[in-house]
């Protein structure tokens, strides 16, 4: 188990220090990479109530979040037109695209090192990411409801 704590935290930072790297390549902050990942992963335009879901954020950070984005011109806002109350958060494909194409760079060697895993280090490796990902989202409400 301390071998695994070691390699965990060695891990986290890692990641951490990618995200910091690809986020000052792009310009952009580290939680606004992120929020774009995430939307890249939604199935169309969201409310900043949905952006604040996905990130862990206040509503009015994640408001601010998207005054960033939108200036860096990655998203737009526009009025729901089934709702005219709500607006919707939508990103820009060109610009989408370009932060893809800088990804694209990068993902061949994250793919060539999940080659050499078999079909069951895969499933082990995605249903711990999975798990990772849930454990991740209360130990965040635990924090930010100040239950440590």
């Amino acid at each position: 188990m301390g071998e695994l704590g070691v390699a965990s935290r060695r891990y986290m930072a890692s990641y951490a220090l990618f995200n910091q790297a690809l986020a000052d390549h792009l310009r952009l902050h580290p939680t606004d990479l992120q929020c774009l990942n995430l939307l890249g992963l939604e199935p169309g335009p969201v409310t900043i109530g949905r952006i604040a879901e996905l990130t862990g954020l206040t509503t009015g950070s994640a408001t601010r979040l998207v005054d960033r984005l939108e200036k860096a011109g990655y998203v737009t806002r526009r009025r729901d037109t089934e709702d005219r109350r709500k607006v919707l958060v939508e990103s820009v494909p060109e610009r989408m695209a370009e932060f893809g194409a800088v990804w694209g760079k990068l993902n061949g060697a994250w793919f060539a090192m999940f080659d050499a895993y078999g079909d069951d280090e895969i499933a082990l490796l995605i249903a711990h990411m999975r798990r990772t990902v849930e454990l991740a989202g209360t130990q965040i409400e635990r924090l930010r409801d100040g239950k440590l």
